[in-house]
């Protein structure tokens, strides 16, 4: 395994390429540093439910982002960084301190910015007992060379497919090329872990869950991430179509953004996701889109 000097030391672990040398303090588009910096450890019961299942996902909240999205809901710790830094060995122990709650997984939210250090605590965690699967909770903004460091240790992938439109992915999130490196991900992403397979209770063990966020007036664009993963992957894969956006950070900048999805928008697109041949999802309650659901950022559970 390459040292964690080559791999931060000139980054290039996601499309951004900032190419900055992170050993030494610099930070680039995500501005995280070289040691990973935590937020919160939780149990989610309110994961997908083949995620949370009956006991609960282990979630473990990454600070930092390499997404600008303005209306990110964990605003407070992907762009204002609250978060505290750990060590490789700290965050190992904490991987195992969930498992020893009893979750059914550890999911990793917003990793990308420390696959290395991860890598490396789950090798140490794994030594020390860790056996429950792995859920690598993503924007979907990785590449393809970041990815395939990971390959082996993750057993679930649950990335975003935000955007199918990239003017939709420059406007609101700041990148100019979401489709492409997102797609190209998430194909890696399958070639890696295949469709879902679940235990007799229903909770998954391992493959690719994809996850939609369907914004307000934007069915065209919600309808052709429906085509791409129609076109582009089997049927036994599952898609999440999620109706909780609720207006938040920076959409008082975005008049359109500044409402929730209506019934209409939401019936329109799972109506779409079953003309069109898909198969296998969740969906959610509209009264999912509550501020009341976003979790309280209080180092609850960080070393």
């Amino acid at each position: 395994m390459e040292s964690l000097k080559n791999l931060l030391g000139n980054c290039n672990l996601c499309p951004r390429n900032c190419r900055v040398n992170r050993i030494e303090g610099n930070t680039g588009v995500c501005r995280a540093g070289a040691n990973p910096k935590v937020a919160l450890t939780s149990v989610h019961m309110w994961e997908e439910p083949c995620i949370s299942g009956t006991k609960g996902s282990g979630t473990v909240f990454f600070s930092h982002c390499n997404l600008k999205c303005v209306f990110c809901q964990n605003f407070d710790i992907s762009q204002q960084d609250f978060g505290k830094e750990v060590t490789i060995e700290d965050l190992a122990e904490l991987f195992i301190n969930q498992q020893n709650k009893g979750v059914h997984n550890i999911n990793l939210v917003s990793p990308t910015q420390y696959l290395v250090q991860i890598k490396q605590a789950l090798i140490i965690a794994k030594q020390n007992g860790l056996n429950i699967p792995i859920i690598y909770n993503t924007n979907g903004y990785e590449s393809i060379e970041g990815l395939r460091i990971l390959e082996g240790f993750i057993d679930i992938y649950l990335p975003d497919l935000k955007y199918a439109e990239n003017e939709l992915g420059k406007k609101y999130s700041g990148v100019n090329d979401y489709f492409e490196k997102a797609s190209e991900a998430i194909l890696e992403m399958y070639s890696q872990v295949g469709v879902p397979i679940f235990d007799d209770n229903g909770v998954i063990k391992r493959g690719l869950v994809i996850r939609h966020l369907a914004l307000p007036g934007q069915l065209g664009n919600s309808k052709k991430v429906l085509q791409w993963v129609r076109a582009n992957l089997p049927n036994d894969v599952y898609i999440s179509l999620m109706c909780q956006y609720t207006p938040m950070y920076k959409v008082c900048d975005y008049p359109e953004l500044k409402r929730r999805l209506s019934k209409r928008e939401y019936e329109e697109i799972i109506d779409y996701f079953f003309e069109i041949g898909l198969e296998n999802g969740f969906v959610q309650e509209l009264s999912s889109a509550k501020k009341v659901y976003t979790p309280k950022f209080n180092l609850d559970g960080v070393l």
